[in-house]
This record gives structure tokens, sequence and C-alpha cells, in this order.
């Protein structure tokens, strides 16, 4: 993997929405063809097969993929997209409860741009299984720090959607 690689494979997904739901195929060989270029053990070709597969919805046959990616060692901020993709595509496959053993760690991991998309698909994961208020609670925690007012309030709001209530104090 070099910089031009990086180049053509942003490149093409760049011009993914060119491709309509009936052109999903070609837009596949396209990845298919980058990712020939890679090395035979690398994590990067399944990663990508996985989200080619992902996005032109067959997250069934994504699943697979993205867990060869983790497998073969592929960490760092791709590592983690697929973490993210992969527990989307499992609660997709009804799966919500594998995709929340794989974000729950990914909430005290080092922080970045992701950090939001982790919490937001965990959110589903967790509405999923029936927990809507500790999914709604990690959504309103990432929404907090964005709002121009009232931080403080909703980061507090949602430390109190799944603290538990104390029945002596009438204004928890």
């Amino acid at each position: 993997m070099n910089e031009d690689w990086e180049e053509r494979t942003t490149a093409a997904w760049a011009r993914f929405d060119d491709y309509e739901e009936e052109r999903a195929a070609e837009f596949r060989a396209v990845i298919d063809s980058l990712v020939s270029e890679l090395p035979a053990d690398s994590p990067l070709a399944p990663f990508e097969r996985a989200c080619a597969w992902d996005s032109t919805g067959h997250s069934d046959l994504a699943v697979p993929l993205y867990r060869e990616a983790l497998a073969r060692g592929l960490s760092g901020y791709r590592g983690r997209r697929a973490k993210i993709q992969l527990a989307s595509s499992l609660r997709n496959l009804g799966q919500p409860d594998e995709g929340v053993k794989l974000l729950a760690p990914e909430l005290v991991a080092p922080s970045d741009e992701l950090d939001d998309a982790v919490r937001a698909c965990l959110a589903l994961c967790l509405a999923d299984l029936g927990r809507e208020r500790e999914g709604l609670s990690l959504v309103i925690g990432a929404l907090a720090p964005h709002l121009p007012r009232y931080q403080r309030s909703m980061a507090n709001y949602a430390r109190l959607l799944v603290e538990p209530r104390d029945p002596e104090d009438p204004g928890h």
C-alpha cells in the first residue's frame, strides 16, 4: 500500500454515489481491482471488500470480511471503523448483542473523530436490545458538546438517564 493506492481508493469511494443500485457490482469490481494490488495477507483487503459489500446492501457478506480484517490485525482508525461497521451490520442481521460487545470497549478507547459514530451505533444496538435509556444517554452525551448552549445540562441529563434513581430525592 502506498500514497497512490490510498488516493485512488479515496477517489473510488468519492464516486460511490455515481453508481446506481443496479450498478453495485460494478462498484465492487472497482474496489476488488484496487484490493488486488495489496499483499495477500493485508488486513486492508477484506476491510475494503467488506465496506463495498456493506455499502451496496449486503451486510451478510460484509460481516465475515470485517471479522477477517480484524483477525488479520487491522487496527488504528480503520480498525475502529471496522468495529463500528461490523457492529452496525450485526445489528442489521438481528445480532445487536454482538454489536454491543464490539463497541462497549470503544467507549474508553483513545478519542478520535469516530467517537460519536461509536456512540450512535452502540445506541442503536442497545435500543434493539430494549435498553433505550442507555442508548439515549449515549446519544445525548455525544450531542451535548456540539450544542451552542446547555452543554453541561445535557451532559448531566444524559448521565441521569442511566444512574439509579433515589426514591427519597423528588428532584432526581
